[in-house]
Parts: C-alpha cells; sequence; structure tokens
C-alpha cells in the first residue's frame, strides 16, 4: 500500500469525538425507546406540564414521581425540544432514596439531550447499591460517549451471587434451573428473633444453589448464583456494541451459542457485537 493510502485508510479510522458522541446519540434513542414504551404500560394516564412538576415533587408518592419520569422519557423520545426544564429534576431524582426511582431516571438521564450536570448525576448513580441502578446509568453513559461503565455492564452478562443478610436456618429454597423474576423469593432464612426473605436481584435462572432446607447459614454467606435473563444480556451486549474491547471478546461470544431461558434473538446481538468490536480493535 503506498503513503497516500495509508494517509487516507488513517483518517478514515479516526473519528472524532463530536461525530462518535452524535451516533452514540441516535443509536442509544433507539436502544432506550423499547424500555420505555414498555413502561408506558404502568403509567397510562398523559400529564400535562403542571402534573409532571407536581407529580416529580411528590416525595410521598414515588410512584408519581416514575409515572413523571416515564412521561417525560416518552416527549424525548419524540422530540427533545424544550426538555432543557425539566435537566435539574433529573440530575436531583438520581439522589432519591428510592431504587425503582433511581433506576428510571438512569433511564431519562440516558434520553435527555447531554448536559454536565446529568453526565454527573450518571456518574453518581454509577455507583449505587442497586445492580439494576448502575446497569442502567452504565448503559445511560454510552450516551456521553463515556465508557465508565464498562465493568458494570461487563458484570451483566455474569452471574450474580446472592448472599445470606444474616444468620439462621433455611427453611424455604428456591431450585436450580428455576426462571426466576428479580423480587422472586430464593430462599428464606429464620434466626432465633426473625425471619427473612431474600429475593433475587436480577430477572434470570437460578444457576447454582449453595444451600438446602434446614440448612444453617451465616450472615454473607453465599447462597445462590442467578444468571442474567434475556432483556438484562441484550441491552449489554447492545452497550458493548459501542463500547467493548477485544478483552471482552470470548463473554461476548459465549452468548453466541444457546443459553437456557435466553431468547434467540441473543444470539443474533452477540454476532453483531463481535462484528462490531473486531472492526474496531482489528
Amino acid at each position: 500500500m503506498d503513503s497516500s493510502a495509508s494517509s487516507l485508510a488513517a483518517r478514515q479510522k479516526r473519528v472524532s469525538t463530536r461525530a462518535r458522541i452524535l451516533i452514540f446519540a441516535v443509536a442509544w434513542l433507539i436502544v432506550l425507546m423499547p424500555f420505555l414504551f414498555w413502561r408506558s404500560t404502568w403509567f397510562g394516564r398523559t400529564l400535562s406540564d403542571a402534573e409532571l412538576e407536581q407529580y416529580l415533587h411528590d416525595a410521598a408518592k414515588p410512584r408519581h414521581i416514575q409515572h413523571a419520569l416515564v412521561q417525560i422519557g416518552e416527549r424525548l423520545s419524540r422530540n427533545a425540544a424544550g426538555m432543557e426544564k425539566w435537566t435539574a429534576d433529573l440530575a436531583r431524582l438520581a439522589a432519591s432514596p428510592v431504587e425503582e426511582v433511581r433506576s428510571t431516571d438512569a433511564w431519562v438521564i440516558g434520553q435527555a439531550p447531554p448536559q454536565p450536570e446529568l453526565h454527573a448525576a450518571l456518574l453518581l448513580l454509577l455507583r449505587d447499591a442497586s445492580i439494576t441502578v448502575r446497569g442502567n446509568a452504565a448503559l445511560a453513559l454510552i450516551r456521553y460517549g463515556d465508557d465508565t461503565g464498562h465493568a458494570e455492564i461487563m458484570s451483566m452478562l455474569r452471574p450474580i451471587p446472592v448472599s445470606a443478610p444474616l444468620g439462621g436456618a433455611i427453611t424455604q429454597v428456591a431450585a436450580p434451573g428455576e426462571p426466576i423474576r428479580a423480587g422472586t423469593v430464593l430462599a428464606r432464612i429464620h434466626s432465633s428473633s426473625a425471619a427473612q426473605d431474600v429475593r433475587s436481584p436480577i430477572t434470570g435462572t437460578v444457576a447454582v444453589l449453595r444451600v438446602t432446607r434446614g440448612q444453617a447459614v451465616q450472615p454473607g454467606e453465599e447462597l445462590a448464583l442467578v444468571n442474567p435473563g434475556t432483556d438484562q444480556v441484550w441491552e449489554a451486549l447492545r452497550g458493548l456494541y459501542f463500547i467493548g474491547t477485544a478483552a471482552d471478546l470470548n463473554e461476548v461470544k459465549a452468548y453466541e451459542r444457546a443459553q437456557p431461558n435466553i431468547a434467540d434473538r441473543v444470539q443474533q446481538q452477540a454476532r453483531e457485537t463481535e462484528r462490531a468490536i473486531r472492526q474496531r480493535t482489528d
């Protein structure tokens, strides 16, 4: 190859930061729309601007806050004009004490026009105690061309360990291989003074069960591993389409094969993600 051809190839490989962010922005709107349409089935009534303002500040009713956030997200999916007036509220709600509000907020911020305060809010949410909130924030950061959430997105492809919050005896336990939704009881622990349900943090499948009924466990002891479900894996693979690295390929390729309780569309997305990573890194 002569020097002019080499120079042309090099220029074609270099994409400006601005262009990359625009690509991320358009693509990420497409990624987020299915989630927002799904969420809208839970909040049917259209809110006026005055109602949105009221609901966003109704701390006594977190469902009202979620309702308002979802409708802001729907408006953003149609037209971002004039949405700057909600920027301060979106940034503020990243510190909500309610996990469901923080999770929805992260998704909506991922649709909002990029703003420094919203970027900062996503970085805060990336350190959240909730797996779901962290995952949503990591995905939304891609809108900013920010791969800070890369490790969190990779963790979305992996089994999640679930540990005992207290010591006691196992009186109820799920079955290995059982499909399970986020919030479903994995195990019940009885101690001398209390009983507590241990719930799955994600939707997926019980991959490994470490305990049996009647067994005594200690605080922090691992009870089970839960494999992620279709939607979580699919979203993670779509995120890695943009920010995945060569080091991620083995875990991406694992989903090119059929997996129990994982829809076929995940295999296709895994192949597309592998191709995108190779094009960037080869």
